[in-house]
């Protein structure tokens, strides 16, 4: 009797989880975190209309969702000022990511990232047989003309920024992005991550044609809108590219719980605004905690803040390590030099508090 047979790709990849998620961590403490501040999660929660469309939509859950996603696809363009030719939705921008590598990479294509960006699109590539070429970032911001000069040089397929940043929380003009665009070599994809976009300040989001075919933007609910267990992601994008996600993606992929939640969602900027000034108050309360033990939190854009342990890599992860065991859940960076600093995710005043309690401890035990 013999198992599956693998293809010679998948036999030659790590059964490996690209993150180590806080359940995993609290099964293996034997015990629940005090404060989840690690996976840039929005802990403000979603709009109460969106929970009460959610709850509504539960009594309809033996129902597949709509596969076309059409309400909620219809509402997405006339919010961004598209045709619904231009919008896809999927599982997350990590579903999307998946369907764009599955539809541009095949073995031996190469793709160009920056080194210690989000590691999820990473594992796609590997997924699909695609080579990986890295630039190091700017100082703390990814590098967009490097990463048009590397994209030139290796003929990549896709080339993968996101902005907001994610680990370091900075971002680039939306200017700077455009200029990007143009300078994107023929025949290679831009993929532009803005999972953040909705916390960034104004003038980040760039100003792009739609039906640009050098270029698809990667949004969520996941993040301003506080819905990162529903899985709603969507993409912006020429016709002819959102028109081929037909051919691989999951048809029944989205619930018919999610897809009502987004829509309710959407529909409340009330909410995203109000989550807006929490984050940005959560922000400054975290800097100033950052301070206050001597540490230096770094300017950002997003729901999180990195903050500069002020030493290397193994006194961050030390600090980090004391931070979890007191019941504190961060996450830090993967490369060097950005793995000098712990990432901590914006929360309510009771985890900020106990983020505020931990880290003196944390930090004088990595010391010691």
């Amino acid at each position: 009797m013999t198992g599956p047979r693998y293809t010679p790709l998948a036999a030659s990849l790590p059964a490996s989880v690209p993150f180590v998620g806080p359940e995993t961590q609290e099964r293996a403490r034997g015990r629940a975190f005090t404060a989840r501040l690690g996976a840039n999660e929005n802990g403000f929660g979603p709009s109460p209309r969106a929970i009460e469309a959610m709850r509504a939509a539960a009594a309809e859950t033996w129902m597949y969702g709509d596969p076309e996603n059409h309400d909620l696809r219809s509402a997405l363009a006339a919010h961004h000022g598209c045709g619904i030719e231009n919008v896809v939705v999927g599982e997350g921008i990590d579903g999307l990511l998946g369907y764009l590598v599955r539809l541009t990479v095949g073995p031996g294509d190469p793709v160009v990232t920056s080194d210690g960006a989000y590691p999820t699109f990473n594992f796609h590539v590997a997924g699909f047989g695609g080579v990986l070429h890295k630039v190091p970032y700017a100082g703390d911001h990814e590098d967009p003309w490097a990463l048009v000069v590397q994209a030139a040089g290796c003929g990549a397929k896709l080339l993968y920024i996101s902005n907001p940043d994610n680990p370091m929380g900075s971002h680039l003009s939306g200017a700077r992005i455009a200029q990007m665009v143009e300078a994107v070599p023929d025949g290679c994809l831009m993929l532009l991550d803005e999972a953040y976009i909705d916390l960034a300040p104004a003038g980040t989001a760039a100003q792009i044609d739609p039906a640009d075919p050098r270029v698809i933007r990667l949004r969520t609910f996941s993040k301003g809108y506080g819905m990162a267990g529903a899985r709603v992601g969507y993409a912006i994008g020429a016709p002819e590219l959102i028109s081929a996600f037909n051919k691989i993606r999951n048809h029944f992929g989205m619930s018919r719980i999610s897809q009502a939640g987004a829509l309710a969602a959407l529909a409340d900027q009330n909410w995203l605004a109000h989550i807006r000034t929490e984050v940005a108050a959560a922000r400054e309360t975290l800097a100033r905690i950052a301070r206050t033990n001597g540490l230096t939190p770094l300017p950002s854009a997003t729901n999180f803040l990195a903050i500069d342990c002020g030493a290397d890599g193994t006194f961050a992860r030390r600090v980090l390590g004391h931070l979890v065991d007191a019941g504190i859940f961060v996450r830090m960076p993967f490369v060097a030099p950005h793995d000098r600093c712990i990432r901590v995710s914006c929360g309510p005043e009771a985890e900020m508090l106990a983020f505020a309690e931990a880290l003196p401890h944390a930090l004088a035990a990595a010391r010691a």
